[in-house]
């Protein structure tokens, strides 16, 4: 069953696909050829029974030097498995399409990355009838972007970043920068890359950080996964689409970021927070909790 964060991962490509060459360009080091074009394909690849046929996502990519299929793979775990599999829907694809196939791995696992990028060999130690190389992209090799200036420059590859460093500890201000570089494109776009990276946070804290960010800049409750959120918050008892329920659900938003920024919140500041009614005034406090470094710049200008 292909879960929500899996599907997160291959559905960025299909709304930039040039950020696969892009990585292996820029991380990797690969030398892979610009592409003139870039289209999807079809991903089944039904043929022999024992084998699953089917890769997470599959482009063909025209170049001046020739016609490459980019077979991109997520990867949560070890799997020994691949070491059949990966094989055959290279093999298969080169038979099919007769274009030259490159597998790429993504894992937000540094066990998994290293484990994946070893190389596929099968034969005999002497002599390798097929070997395959998989390129990984993986938190150890895609850059960290946690400045707002870099994230801006380079919106999808500060997207990748927040996908497979949204575990580790420089998640807070890889979430912020991106938050902040989300506001330099154009909504619609904002709003698809905020639900792959929403859909990709398996951390419940980094993911509620994540939706508070968005929160203040209005694109997640834009976004139909709001209703999806708002939903499950009638579920538990929440009542967001009241006035009493908004005002507290601000209240606590405005708390949380602070506190998930590791600021200290002084008994005096929570208890102004907690006192406050005006939605308004809630709204520009939540937007400045996202760039204070000291809890009392909620009220600086005040």
């Amino acid at each position: 069953m292909v879960g929500s964060s899996h599907e997160a991962l291959h559905r960025i490509f299909q709304k930039d696909p040039t950020l696969l060459t892009k990585a292996l360009q820029r991380v990797q080091r690969v030398p892979f050829p610009e592409p003139r074009e870039i289209a999807a394909l079809n991903v089944d690849l039904t043929e022999i029974e024992p084998v699953e046929p089917r890769v997470d996502t599959l482009l063909r990519a025209e170049t001046d030097e020739g016609t490459y299929l980019l077979v991109v793979e997520s990867q949560g775990k070890v799997d020994d498995r691949k070491r059949g599999s990966w094989p055959y829907y290279l093999s298969y694809l080169y038979e099919k399409y007769r274009c030259e196939p490159v597998l790429i791995v993504i894992t937000q696992s540094s066990r998994t990355a290293q484990w994946a990028s070893r190389p596929i060999r099968l034969g005999f130690r002497e002599w390798h009838s097929l070997t395959v190389r998989p390129l990984v992209l993986g938190p150890d090799n895609v850059p960290v972007i946690a400045d707002e200036r870099q994230a801006e420059k380079d919106v999808p590859l500060a997207v990748l970043s927040a996908m497979t460093h949204g575990r580790g500890p420089q998640a807070p201000a890889i979430l912020e920068s991106l938050a902040a570089a989300l506001r330099t494109i154009d909504p619609d776009s904002a709003a698809v890359f905020v639900q792959f990276v929403d859909s990709c946070l398996a951390d419940p804290p980094a993911k509620q950080m994540w939706r508070d960010l968005m929160t203040a800049i209005q694109y997640f409750w834009r976004h139909p996964l709001a209703e999806q959120v708002r939903e499950e918050g009638r579920e538990q008892g929440l009542e967001q689409g009241r006035e009493e329920g908004r005002v507290e659900d601000r209240r606590e938003m405005i708390l949380r970021i602070l506190e998930w920024r590791e600021l200290p919140v002084p008994d005096a500041v929570r208890e102004r927070v907690e006192a406050c009614t005006d939605l308004d005034q809630l709204e520009v406090w939540a937007q400045r909790a996202v760039h204070a470094t000291d809890a009392a710049e909620l009220f600086a200008e005040e």
